[in-house]
């Protein structure tokens, strides 16, 4: 039997490359018992390190998305192919206009190989009836707008 040559990541560099070995097995078509057990053990070493070196709570989901977006060189238009959307919802979704529904929520987690809950998180929404105020959201301003005219 072959041996796997894998190690536990220490460091943001071989954690990158294990990210992209794991990708190229994911995209590969062999289904053998060694390849499974590779993509099992790269899959639980990743989860592992992202566990330990997590920042997803330090961000919102939308700016975890901006996040990933830049280490993985995307922009919004690849997004819309990812995701299977308009450019216009994209474009809500990344200027916290609409919130992200279940389907890309698993999308997004599926693609770049993190957990549902990092998605899956209350964040802020900007509400069209407050657009004209600074750093308005759905949650802290409406009320105050209903009240002011009662």
């Amino acid at each position: 039997m072959k041996t796997l040559k894998i190690k536990i990541i220490k460091s943001k560099s071989q954690y990158s490359d294990y990210c992209k070995k794991l990708e190229k097995l994911g995209e590969a078509n062999s289904k053998s018992k060694e390849v499974k057990d590779e993509i099992e053990l790269l899959t639980f070493l990743i989860e592992k390190y992202d566990e330990e070196h997590n920042t997803f709570e330090e961000l919102d989901p939308i700016q975890l998305l901006h996040s990933l977006m830049l280490d993985h060189n995307l922009k919004a238009k690849n997004l819309v192919e990812i995701l299977g959307v308009s450019k216009g919802m994209v474009s809500d979704i990344l200027n916290y206009k609409k919130g992200l529904s279940k389907e890309i929520i698993r999308v997004l987690s599926s693609y770049f190989k993190v957990s549902q809950e990092a998605f899956n998180r209350f964040y802020k929404l900007k509400s069209e009836y407050n657009t004209h105020l600074k750093n308005a959201s759905v949650m802290n301003t409406r009320k105050s707008i209903i009240a002011a005219h009662r």
